[in-house]
């Protein structure tokens, strides 16, 4: 895993680069274009044209490498592409400086841009990484004063932009060159300094994030066991209060066993809920098939039909289409919005209505579940999904929810790759809104004979 985000973190900077790139081959053409034709300043465009043509070149022929080795095996890769920035920093630097030469020189203020690729090496590189591109700045900035100084090369002078061409002045050039010198090593040094802090902080923070996360599994394992043993002790009370409650008792003792019966019914559905929803985190994972939704739906919808039809409630099903096919658990996906349905119904005053509607919208499959109901209270609305939280006034219709229900159905629906959101309104009802990918199958089974829209009202 360590491995994986390093790499990504690689890559993202090789991006950063090559995208700089583009921008500077961009900024070479259109500045070359606007010297020559519109403020006549007399400079070399066939070779200031050439070397924006072989920035988008090498450019190109830098983001084919850098896909080809994000393709190779994870070892190869990082090196790759770690030799691939070092090479780009460098190679960058060596165009700068042909750039400077057909552009005015040492004259030239974008002498100033070799700070800049130190800048990137100390926060992309190591600290020595950093130094040996600083010093490679101050060796190809020093050849180019050396050789148009002494006419081993031409040196294009910008007089459109200066009065006179100082190459020649050895003084002139000789402060230039110490302060660049200066400038560049205590800009490597202050860059590479902040850049080891920032590396430090990340990488405590990221062994900070590893423990917490060892500590919750850890968490997770204790509650797992303990939830399961306490399950079987409740099993087995919860049997010897059903004989007892079966036997012809009376008085308070009859009162106060079915009184006890029904508590372990409720402790009992609290446990299991608790050591599924456990599991669930703890596993992260669970066997993935190919279902139809619409069926899973269908049959969700079947399953709360008599409760539905006890509070009086209209329950509408509509599905659209009943071929949408998803990727995941169908058990757990279908148990998901049954918990949905149970909470509406449970939260619906007598007579209220609930609808389920499943329909494609670009590619996804969305599902919406809404009621109206009591609502929930704007200021708990962002706890909804929490572990344990009940909303103020779905604690007053039923005193002895758990506060699990929301959070396992979240758990399900993003195990698979899906989001949940939800719309309320206090007295007048919740929405709850799925989207889930689709899955493009050949290979499907075929759909029930079922109406994919029904409608309950009693």
């Amino acid at each position: 895993m360590q491995q994986l985000v390093e790499e990504n973190s690689l890559r993202q900077r090789a991006c950063w680069l090559i995208r700089l790139r583009w921008l500077a081959a961009t900024v070479v053409a259109l500045a070359t274009f606007t010297s020559a034709r519109m403020l006549n300043i007399p400079v070399r465009e066939v070779p200031l044209y050439s070397i924006a043509a072989l920035l988008f070149l090498y450019n190109a022929a830098v983001l084919h490498l850098l896909n080809r080795f994000t393709r190779a095996g994870s070892g190869q890769s990082r090196g790759r592409i770690r030799s691939l920035i070092d090479f780009q920093i460098f190679t960058d630097m060596v165009i700068l400086t042909v750039l400077l030469h057909f552009s005015g020189g040492p004259e030239n203020p974008l002498f100033l841009f070799y700070i800049f690729h130190v800048i990137i090496a100390s926060i992309m590189l190591s600290v020595w990484e950093s130094y040996i591109e600083a010093t490679l700045a101050i060796l190809l900035f020093g050849t180019l004063l050396l050789l148009e100084s002494t006419g081993l090369v031409p040196h294009h002078c910008l007089m459109g932009l200066i009065n006179h061409c100082r190459y020649e002045e050895k003084g002139y050039l000789a402060a230039r060159f110490i302060t660049f010198v200066a400038t560049i090593y205590l800009v490597a040094y202050m860059a590479g300094y902040i850049a080891v802090r920032l590396r430090r902080a990340e990488e405590a923070q990221r062994q900070a994030n590893q423990l917490l996360r060892e500590k919750d599994r850890v968490k997770d394992e204790y509650v797992a066991h303990l939830t399961h043993d306490i399950k079987g002790h409740l099993a087995a009370i919860q049997s010897c209060l059903g004989v007892a409650a079966a036997d012809s008792l009376t008085g308070e003792t009859a009162q106060f066993v079915r009184r006890a019966y029904q508590r372990t019914q409720k402790l009992t559905v609290f446990v299991r809920m608790l050591l599924k929803f456990t599991r669930l985190k703890l596993d992260g994972n669970t066997e993935m098939d190919l279902f139809r939704a619409s069926d899973a739906i269908q049959e969700a919808v079947e399953a709360v039909q008599t409760g539905a039809q006890e509070k009086s409630l209209c329950l509408e099903c509509h599905l659209d289409p009943a071929t949408a096919m998803v990727s995941g658990n169908e058990m757990s996906f279908k148990e998901a919005i049954v918990n949905l349905l149970l909470n509406a119904i449970k939260y619906t005053p007598a007579g209220g209505a609930i609808s389920v509607t499943a329909q494609v919208q670009s590619g996804s499959l969305v599902i919406e579940i809404a009621d109206t109901g009591i609502g929930v209270p704007p200021d708990e609305q962002a706890r909804i999904f929490e572990e344990f939280y009940r909303a103020s006034n779905a604690r007053q219709v039923e005193p002895d929810g758990d506060g699990l229900g929301l959070s396992l159905v979240k758990r399900v629906i993003e195990l698979h790759q899906g989001i949940i959101g939800f719309s309320s309104r206090l007295g007048s009802g919740t929405t709850f809104r799925i989207v889930l990918p689709l899955t493009p199958s050949t290979d499907t089974p075929a759909p029930r004979a079922e109406p994919v829209s029904t409608r309950s009202h009693v």
